[in-house]
């Protein structure tokens, strides 16, 4: 297994201004998904695959850490307090178990501010809804996550088939090495060197002249270069607001309600042009949406602009199948790049070019035996051995290969 994602320590300029116009209620980051399931989940499986998913994005597990008086941004710090049942939490609704009792819920969960003590994130399990069908309420920060990311969160607990197998997990020694980084991390006296690092950037004398002229812009004339250009960004960007374009959205509140929308992907797209703007959804997003319902690998359809297909090996497997199978290549790959040592057992159907594997054993052997490259034959043999790890050592000559 290849390292560890790496995350930013400090957050982005960005991910800071969220952070701190949250104090205002009415400015929340928090964003919620609902995902009706077909059943009922194991809810086990779900706390262990999220586990894994909490060491494979390293920011589920880490909390923010303020700057003092806010004097630069905030850093991301491990949570020695983490606790996954936290996080993941299991309900029930009342009967009858509709729709609008479910949306009504999950509004309420959007609504509540999350613990700014604790990672940024929740999940909830819902049961009892009509037809024994369950519901997964996803409540994130943007801080932690964006698109891309939900992405890459979605694919640690979502399975393209029914009763998938278990993920692989994850290599201890990198767990380990997490959790003594993340003890490391802990340390008051370097974490608040760090902030204070940061903080002292900002001229003390330059922010008391900022908070002045804010609370009177009368005196922007007379004030000195720094303070005033400050001022005036701030007042320019806090003038260039839009009106809002449609009906819904007319003004902020505290209140929250889910609602289920259908609409047209064409006529969206169209209104989306006239407004100059542009759908999430595009047309090879909406093709890849619909190799996912149907468990086929896109761009297998010649019709589907979203194409894997095309710079992947060749395959007829499905979906599910065929990522379990980009899944396994990945680690192979990963670890015998990161070690540099050839496997006794090479799952051959793993690589991407086996020809050039198989050429690669008669040069080696070639050379072992000074004998010409051009004389040389692959010749195969089938071991008694059942499995792979039974190859302890290397062969002679060659190599033992499998799959």
């Amino acid at each position: 297994m290849a390292d560890l994602p790496h995350f930013d320590r400090k957050m982005s300029d960005a991910e800071g201004l969220m952070w701190r116009l949250e104090k205002d209620p009415h400015l929340s980051s928090t964003f919620a998904n609902v995902t009706v399931l077909d059943r009922r989940p194991d809810f086990d499986q779900l706390l262990r695959r999220l586990e894994r998913a909490t060491y494979a994005i390293p920011r589920l597990r880490q909390r923010v850490q303020p700057a003092p008086v806010n004097l630069t941004s905030p850093l991301w710090v491990e949570d020695p307090n983490f606790d996954l049942r936290y996080h993941v939490r299991h309900v029930s609704l009342p009967k009858p178990g509709t729709m609008r009792q479910l949306l009504d819920h999950a509004s309420l969960l959007a609504g509540d501010a999350f613990d700014r003590t604790r990672p940024l994130w929740q999940f909830t399990v819902v049961d009892g809804l009509r037809g024994g069908k369950s519901a997964l309420i996803q409540k994130m920060h943007h801080t932690i996550v964006d698109g891309e990311g939900g992405v890459q969160l979605s694919l640690q607990f979502l399975d393209f088939e029914r009763d998938a197998p278990e993920l692989p997990p994850l290599d201890p020694d990198l767990i380990a090495a997490a959790e003594e980084k993340a003890a490391a991390e802990a340390v008051p006296v370097d974490l608040l060197r760090e902030l204070l690092i940061g903080g002292l950037r900002v001229p003390v004398t330059l922010l008391k002249q900022v908070k002045d002229l804010l609370a009177d812009p009368t005196g922007i004339p007379e004030a000195g270069s720094s303070a005033a250009d400050t001022v005036r960004g701030v007042l320019h960007q806090l003038g260039e607001t839009d009106g809002a374009r449609s009906p819904l959205w007319t003004a902020r509140s505290l209140q929250r309600q889910m609602e289920v929308l259908r609409v047209p992907f064409d006529a969206a797209r169209q209104a989306a042009k006239r407004l100059d703007g542009t759908l999430n959804m595009s047309e090879p997003m909406e093709d890849l949406a619909t190799c996912l319902g149907i468990n086929l690998v896109p761009g297998r359809n010649p019709f589907h602009k979203a194409n894997w297909e095309k710079y992947a090996w060749p395959s007829r497997r499905s979906l599910s199948a065929w990522f379990l199978d980009l899944l396994r290549r990945v680690d192979q790959l990963a670890s015998w790049s990161s070690s540099l040592v050839t496997p006794v057992s090479l799952w051959l159907p793993g690589i991407f070019n086996p020809m050039a594997v198989l050429t690669a054993i008669m040069q080696v052997t070639a050379r072992a035996t000074g004998l010409p490259l051009d004389k040389m034959a692959v010749d195969t043999h089938v071991t008694t051995m059942l499995a792979a790890e039974e190859a302890k050592d290397f062969p002679e000559h060659g190599l033992y290969v499998h799959g």
